[in-house]
């Protein structure tokens, strides 16, 4: 049973005090942004139980069961690699690596084969994403952690790492869905009974992804606020995993919104993947009641009643060239006016709250815990070459081409000891811009590595589409680089996203671990192999890999 959370705080309507806070942040000189990035340590950990568990492959590398040399092998490049600045690489696992009720791991044997073989490759380890859906399924405060304990256990006999992250938003489209995870059922039952707990758009469409963060701290959730509900499911997951923070668990990525990343649901995740192809603009998510009261209060204080009513008008449609919009337009848009920067001040900064408040929870609960905390913020880059880019603004980035909108963020996560992860390592301006002239990944990227960088915030980078080319995996090189070159202490690692069949098929097994070994710094590797060609151990990695059932 998870720690009773603390009373909810009062709920005042009005955002104004807070956005104050917030608006000062965004203006401040870049120089005043440079905060120490806080490394939590323990004085000791505790020594784990070293049975083989239940479903756990016996062939499974660990200094348990007498086979030493592939995870020795892979610790002392690991820690070489570091302590020459390479960057390690993790791979994230399959969404439905745990099976529903979380009670069970999915395609157990293939699991620990694939685990074997990434170790082998030198890969650092594992993103293991954690449902609310699944854990908390049916009753509030009841969690079951089997399934991911199972999978935590099988990581630390290989010798890999896990990044846990908490994933409290939905996951795939719809009950057809094969990857098909929703919010908790209480949750969902809570929603039928108050809509307004949900995102709405100005034509009234729902978004059942993630809370709306307009109630964030009421208590809308069974006498409990959405933030409360998270913090509990988080300091659970601490007391669950207590033995295994450190040595195995490393990092706790911490969803914040949609697809996990801070950031409204401005158009479907499934669709943002692919949006840049249709420039989708998206539509401001402020119609929920919670979200109105918010902005009317605000518009009460300055004296601007009728500002409070809604969102923008002229926002045109989903599929709309900017230019032919009254608000995203750039010669004359009400974006750029008195009423538009209220509004998208507004919007941006509740949602730099709710990335504050979760941050000021997280901290708390994982202080003095041996884990790196992190949290994502989106790649959305298809109309970055616009004065407005309404895309952004739209999601709750308040960044145009006068303003710096990732720069607050990348603030709060500095002050809490956060790491930033982002996508889009993968992606090149040559090639987006054949198919959207107005699209930058590459700069939309820059920028936010530029941020990240003047207030000494680590990174975690992540590819968009799981392309195993080589001219993928070398963009991602040239990104990593742009970050941490001239940084005397940088620090930078890399989730690609995510492990499947295809990642196991032999040319793109090499091209991977040559990328891994790229990442790690080659000569280490090659050094403490003691042989000058690894293509053996590939093919030999690569004909389990030919064997997995991941689809």
């Amino acid at each position: 049973m998870a720690i009773a959370s603390p009373p909810a705080p009062s709920f005042s309507a009005s955002f104004c005090g807070g956005r104050a806070d917030t608006t000062r942040l965004a203006r401040a000189p870049p120089i005043a942004a440079s905060f120490p990035h806080h490394h939590r340590r323990l004085a000791a950990s505790a020594r784990l139980n070293s049975s083989t568990p239940s479903g756990a492959g016996s062939g499974s590398v660990s200094p348990d069961n007498g086979d030493l040399s592939q995870y020795e092998l892979h610790h002392a490049f690991s820690s070489a690699a570091r302590r020459w600045g390479g960057s390690p690489v993790f791979v994230a696992l399959p969404a439905d690596a745990v099976g529903p009720g979380a009670g069970q791991v999915r395609r157990r044997k293939a699991m620990a084969q694939s685990f074997r073989a990434l170790a082998a490759a030198g890969v650092e380890g594992v993103v293991m994403e954690v449902w609310w859906g699944l854990v908390e399924r049916e009753e509030p405060r009841v969690y079951n952690w089997d399934g991911y304990w199972e999978i935590v256990t099988m990581a630390r006999r290989c010798g890999l790492k896990v990044r846990a992250v908490m994933g409290f938003h939905q996951c795939g489209t719809g009950p057809g869905d094969p990857h098909w995870i929703p919010l908790p059922m209480w949750v969902l039952q809570e929603m039928d009974r108050d809509p307004d707990i949900a995102y709405a758009d100005r034509f009234g469409r729902r978004s059942m992804e993630y809370i709306s963060l307009g109630c964030d701290i009421l208590p809308v959730l069974g006498g409990r606020s959405p933030i409360q509900a998270y913090a509990d499911f988080m300091r659970n997951f601490r007391d669950a995993f207590r033995p295994f923070f450190g040595d195995v668990i490393t990092g706790v990525q911490v969803g914040m919104g949609p697809a996990g990343e801070l950031r409204y649901p401005s158009c479907p995740s499934h669709k943002l993947k692919w949006a840049w192809r249709s420039r989708e603009l998206g539509e401001f998510q402020c119609y929920d009641k919670y979200m109105l009261a918010s902005l009317n209060a605000c518009a009460r204080e300055i004296g601007m009643q009728e500002w409070g009513n809604g969102g923008p008008i002229g926002t045109g449609n989903l599929m709309q060239d900017p230019e032919n919009t009254k608000f995203f337009k750039s010669d004359g848009g009400s974006w750029n006016t008195a009423y538009g920067k209220f509004f998208l001040e507004w919007y941006s900064g509740m949602l730099l709250l709710h990335g504050e408040r979760i941050c000021r929870e997280a901290e708390t609960i994982f202080r003095g815990i041996e884990v790196n905390t992190s949290a994502k913020v989106a790649g959305i880059h298809w109309h970055y070459g616009t004065e407005s880019h309404p895309s952004e603004l739209t999601a709750g980035y308040y960044n145009t081409s006068m303003r710096d909108g990732y720069l607050p963020i990348t603030r709060i996560f500095g002050r809490y000891g956060f790491t930033l992860c982002s996508t889009c390592f993968e992606m090149q301006d040559m090639e987006e811009k054949q198919m959207n002239p107005v699209s930058s990944p590459e700069g939309f990227l820059r920028q936010l590595l530029l941020a990240a960088r003047v207030c000494d915030v680590a990174l975690e980078g992540e590819n968009c589409t799981s392309n195993l080319d080589d001219r993928s995996f070398q963009q991602v090189l040239k990104m990593s680089k742009f970050y941490s070159g001239g940084l005397e202490k940088p620090f930078f690692s890399f989730n690609f996203v995510r492990m499947d069949k295809n990642m196991f098929e032999y040319n793109n097994w090499v091209r991977f671990t040559r990328f891994v070994r790229q990442m790690s710094v080659a000569n280490i590797f090659r050094a403490r192999l003691g042989s000058p060609d690894i293509h053996s151990s590939a093919a030999d990695s690569a004909k389990l890999g030919l064997a997995f059932a991941y689809s």
